[in-house]
């Protein structure tokens, strides 16, 4: 039937064939503000082509691809022999090569290579997140793996190179490896201590065989993994490759894929070890330690995610806004959406100019930046990714119906967005790691307090956040039970001290008064309509 009834007319394009890189003036200025001379014009130009890429038809395709056509688990082949193999749809493979020749791998051995990798991580997440979860996990694998010299020597070229390399095969003959991680077990979770994996000592010197399981193993066809096990000394971490130097597989028999709510695109699966070959990492029952490294560069990544997830939310609502019209005018300039948008705009921007500092840290090295590091990452990964899921579902709202539509795209976010939350480490993991670093290191309080310092006296509200911040640190030993609260603090406290310091002064007015003052009320979208709100929405639109 020909569609001669009515002409479609005030729908907003597709936010295609844009520069995601360029037109996010927070991450173009929080990469400018931090990337180190030696590493800047080298890293704004790469940064500038991942950019486009990622806005590109064909990249957001594969992405769409990926997320519509999840792994399939193949246990058995046609003979009965057990394969424990994951089949991939072609766009996952083609999203790992961009994501790994981007350098999503390679940060440590780069100058300014946190900076430049945050950055490229933040805007390949708006692609596709799913994929990130192998990237992420390679990443944050290498300072754990240093450690151990001898496997560093081994392993870390694999992991640093910026050539993907699928396939199954004995990982030195491979020009690249993926890595994975195996904590948690059915009966513990996050309480990795209950885990009862066994590790029986082999002949060889550092040589184990591993008996037992993991609830959660991500992205379970990578070349190596860590994992923890209780050794005769204790609780211990261990490298579990794959495929054997004898091109034989290791056994890591797959038992099924996890049916999740989002992060669709990338495998979780149920592994047991019968036997399986490992080397040790570290020493025996100073497992948490040596894998902490891991974990701690995996939490960063989850602030990254998140804040990639809002940018994507809010450009897509803010670029609709701009196009389509109700009630005699443009949605972007009624002045209720207008507030609506700038407080995602907000939320975003603070989230970009945390995860951006945290990064420069790592870069930095040096021991006040660690000492921050200590509190700000499980500060920063306990409020960002709580308000990842709110600000993805209001975003969605501001497309009215079609937002709830799958092609959108808005839908993928919503689901995608409590995942951040979950990973390593749900809220209240967060909120007590941050009450542990306080009580055990006092100078990781000194290195906040320093931070936050550098804008005293900028803004009244700030000044009077810090003080009350005060008085709640006062006593640490009855905090428990307020912990989710002191550490939202931290975190607003410390975005609201970036933002009076780097972002123009209409944002850090705006944040200091919706976060930090009683003027507003719980829900977005109410600012005083004395800010000034349209250039905070104009700063926010990506303008493809």
């Amino acid at each position: 039937m020909a569609g001669s009834t009515h002409t479609v007319t005030n729908q907003a394009p597709p936010l295609v064939q844009y520069d995601v890189f360029g037109s996010d003036r927070a991450l173009v200025e929080a990469v400018e503000r931090h990337l180190v001379p030696e590493a800047r014009e080298d890293g704004l130009a790469e940064l500038s082509a991942l950019g486009r890429a990622c806005g590109s038809a064909q990249v957001q395709e594969w992405g769409a691809q990926a997320d519509e056509n999840p792994p399939r688990l193949r246990t058995h082949d046609r003979y009965g022999h057990r394969i424990d193999e994951v089949e991939f749809h072609p766009a996952w493979h083609r999203l790992l090569g961009k994501g790994v020749s981007a350098g999503l791998t390679a940060a440590w051995t780069r100058p300014g290579g946190h900076v430049r990798r945050a950055a490229a991580f933040l805007m390949w997440t708006q692609v596709e997140a799913g994929n990130c979860c192998p990237l992420s996990m390679t990443h944050a694998a290498v300072p754990a793996l240093r450690t151990d010299p001898e496997l560093a020597a081994e392993w870390e070229p694999r992991l640093t190179s910026m050539v993907y390399d699928r396939g199954l095969r004995p990982a030195g003959q491979k020009a690249g490896a993926l890595f994975g991680m195996g904590m948690t077990e059915k009966q513990g979770g996050s309480d990795v201590r209950a885990n009862t994996t066994a590790a029986r000592p082999l002949a060889e010197d550092g040589t184990y065989a591993l008996t037992g399981h993991k609830w959660f193993c991500s992205a379970p066809m990578s070349d190596g993994f860590l994992v923890l096990a209780q050794a005769p000394g204790g609780l211990t971490c261990f490298l579990v490759p794959r495929v054997l130097e004898d091109g034989t597989r290791n056994v890591f028999a797959l038992q099924r894929l996890k049916d999740k709510l989002g992060n669709r695109s990338n495998a979780s699966a149920e592994v047991e070890f019968d036997g399986t070959w490992a080397r040790r990492v570290g020493e025996e029952g100073r497992g948490v330690r040596t894998i902490i490294g891991m974990v701690a560069a995996t939490r960063l990544d989850c602030v990254l995610g998140s804040a990639g997830l809002m940018r994507q939310a809010v450009a897509q609502a803010v670029h609709h806004c701009a196009h389509r019209e109700a009630f005699g005018g443009k949605l972007l300039d009624k002045p209720l959406m207008r507030n609506v948008l700038a407080d995602l705009a907000l939320e975003s921007e603070a989230a970009t100019a945390l995860a951006l500092r945290l990064a420069a840290a790592y870069d930095d090295g040096g021991e006040q930046e660690r000492a921050l590091l200590r509190i700000a990452v499980p500060a920063a990964k306990y409020w960002v990714t709580k308000r990842c899921a709110p600000v993805a579902v209001e975003a969605a709202e501001c497309l009215g119906g079609n937002g709830y539509v799958e092609e959108s795209g808005m839908p993928r976010l919503v689901r995608e967005s409590p995942l951040n939350s979950i990973w390593e480490g749900a809220g209240n993991v967060q909120a007590l790691d941050v009450l542990r670093a306080l009580r055990r290191d006092p100078g990781t309080l000194d290195a906040y307090l320093r931070e936050v310092g550098k804008a005293r006296g900028a803004d009244h509200r700030l000044d009077a956040a810090v003080k009350n911040l005060l008085t709640d640190l006062a006593d640490l030993e009855a905090a428990e039970a307020r912990a989710r609260r002191l550490t939202e603090r931290l975190a607003l406290v410390l975005q609201a001290s970036l933002l009076v310091r780097h972002a123009p002064p209409e944002v850090a007015d705006a944040f200091c008064a919706g976060r930090l003052s009683t003027e507003t009320g719980t829900a977005f979208g109410t600012l005083p309509p004395t800010l000034n709100l349209a250039s905070i929405v104009e700063r926010a639109h990506p303008h493809p």
